[in-house]
This record gives C-alpha cells, sequence and structure tokens, in this order.
C-alpha cells in the first residue's frame, strides 16, 4: 500500500469517527419550558379506552397547585384523585375535555402546600387510533412560604 492509499483509509475512518461521535452524542429528547416556580411532576401515555394512570410523586415538595398539559390528541378527563403523603385525598368534580397543546384549569391544592403522594387519573384520548395518542404532563406550583 502506498502512502496515499493509507491517508484515504485513515481520514475516511476518521471522518466516520467524528460523524459517528456527533449523531450518538446529539439529544433527541426535547426541551419543556417550565414557568417559574412550576416543577415538572412527570407524563403519561393515554390510551384510547378508558384508561386509568397513576403518577408517583418521589419528591416531598410541597405544592399549592397543580395543572396539566396535554399533548398530541385532545383527551376526556373524567377523574381525578390527589392523594397526599399523609392520606387525606382531593377528588374534585371534574369531567372535561382538554384539547391538544392546551393547559387544564389549575386545580387548588391549599394555600400551605401539600406534599403529594401520587395523582389517579381516569380519562381517554378522543379520536383516531391512526393518529396517535394523548400525552399528559403535570406540573406542580411550588409552595412558597414568602409570599
Amino acid at each position: 500500500m502506498n502512502i496515499f492509499t493509507c491517508r484515504k483509509i485513515f481520514i475516511s475512518y476518521f471522518l466516520f469517527a467524528l460523524i459517528f461521535t456527533g449523531f450518538s452524542c446529539s439529544s433527541s429528547r426535547r426541551t419543556l419550558a417550565v414557568e417559574e416556580g412550576w416543577d415538572l411532576l412527570g407524563e403519561l401515555k393515554v390510551d384510547f379506552g378508558r384508561d386509568r394512570d397513576i403518577l408517583e410523586i418521589l419528591r416531598s415538595t410541597r405544592y399549592t397547585n397543580i395543572k396539566f398539559k396535554v399533548e398530541g390528541k385532545e383527551i376526556r378527563l373524567n377523574e381525578l384523585k390527589v392523594v397526599y403523603r399523609n392520606g387525606d385525598k382531593l377528588e374534585p368534580t371534574i369531567d372535561e375535555t382538554i384539547a391538544a397543546d392546551q393547559f387544564s384549569r389549575i386545580i387548588e391544592l391549599g394555600p400551605e402546600g401539600k406534599e403529594i403522594l401520587r395523582i389517579e387519573f381516569r380519562y381517554r384520548t378522543v379520536g383516531s387510533l391512526l393518529t396517535g395518542r394523548a400525552k399528559v404532563i403535570v406540573f406542580g406550583k411550588r409552595y412558597n412560604p414568602g409570599y
């Protein structure tokens, strides 16, 4: 092999490694902007039949409000239950349709803030299975004793 062939092979391997490294280091995860004072608590995929999901909250932060953002498809939210760490429950009357890429109404937990253990949902995606499922993103407003 002559020196030019070795250089071509080296350059080819180098370019391949550079391109591979660039693709493997890029993030496929999207960035979600969260309003000041609000935490992202989790997200759930919604099925087309009657779906019952539970979102476990793994932090011991106190929250005064929660809200949801629906992405992809419209959902029909039939029931909601917020279970606090002390065992108390909040079951607001809720039976509403939330459009795709919209927020739910804000659900107040209490001015003194509550530690959430889990949030239980009963809902379903509205529309056709062929166009995809909805995603529900849950946010909590952190308790701020200074206000």
